[in-house]
């Protein structure tokens, strides 16, 4: 029996990974069909199913459960073998894959992709947006970038970009109307908008000011899961939200928003890109930092 394709192994991996062919695909950069047929081969060569396949789900078969386990170690000689090439080349090559949040990929990467990708001619970036936290190795990532108490404590963390802090926003209008807001207390009175984080918990806005710390369960009627719609009802008059402050910049400046409580609004941590501690860092991937933390400073 020959060998199998090294690119149908590659697939399998990915689809291994992530449970998915449609996923895989957009790992390996094929279509779903292609990566179906790449399986579909590999599997009549080995002469096993490798996936239980269903129209909701897919699941390594105990033969494709014993393939990926030796696999695997192959597959990680073979990404050391092309990457010891990047030795010889005056530029790396590859693609730098990281799992972030919505508000990371804004505020840290969105500034330097431009720049990367000039300096780097031969490097492809893939950012994936996800709010939930997942295994950045398992899904098949270079990298993550979240806050600090977000990170596994067997990675590696490297700060990226400048500190944050929230702002309690509202419109000039919505304040006019309303008794002034001198305590973070004081917005249990009012409707504000709400923020549900991902594995359903209401966010709570914290407030912090000359050591003393609240963390508050504001009312109203909006509750939204994306940062961007809240700054949105903030700007419509909706009620007075609690955003990251450099979204909301422009409208601050421009007077559409007026900032309220920012003596207890205190900085935050940066966020940090980490990733395995064990794990050599690619080329790709120290190039990537190398341009992200300039862009920070």
């Amino acid at each position: 029996m020959p060998a199998p394709n090294l690119s149908h192994l590659t697939v399998f991996a990915a689809v291994a990974r992530h449970l998915s062919f449609q996923r895989a695909g957009q790992e390996t950069g094929l279509s779903t069909s292609a990566v179906s047929h790449a399986i579909r081969g590999l599997e009549e060569r080995l002469g096993v199913t490798l996936f239980n396949r269903t129209t909701r789900s897919v699941a390594l078969t105990e033969a494709g459960q014993h393939f990926l386990e030796r696999l695997a170690p192959a597959l990680h000689h073979v990404d050391e073998a092309v990457e010891a090439m990047n030795l010889f080349r005056a530029s790396p090559t590859g693609t730098v894959r990281i799992n972030t949040s919505l508000v990371a990929a804004h505020m840290v990467i969105a500034p330097v992709v431009a720049r990367f990708l000039a300096a780097y001619p031969d490097l492809c970036l893939e950012i994936v947006e996800d709010m939930e936290l997942i295994d950045v190795v398992g899904a098949g990532f270079d990298a993550g970038i979240r806050y600090p108490d977000a990170v596994p404590e067997d990675m590696v963390a490297v700060p990226l970009g400048p500190s944050c802090r929230f702002a309690v926003v509202a419109t000039p209008a919505w304040i006019a109307a309303h008794e002034p807001i001198e305590h973070p207390r004081d917005l249990l009175a009012h409707e504000c908008v709400r923020y549900r984080l991902t594995h359903g918990r209401i966010f709570r806005w914290e407030f912090e000011k000359d050591g003393q710390e609240l963390m508050l369960d504001v009312a109203g009627r909006l509750t939204v899961g994306e940062q961007e719609l809240a700054l949105r009802a903030a700007l419509d008059g909706v009620g007075p939200a609690f955003v990251f402050e450099q979204p909301a910049l422009p409208f601050l400046a421009s007077g559409r928003l007026v900032r309220l409580l920012e003596d207890w609004c205190p900085p935050l941590p940066s966020f940090v890109l980490y990733y395995p501690r064990q794990r050599q860092v690619s080329s790709a991937l120290r190039a990537f930092i190398d341009i992200a933390r300039d862009g920070a400073g």
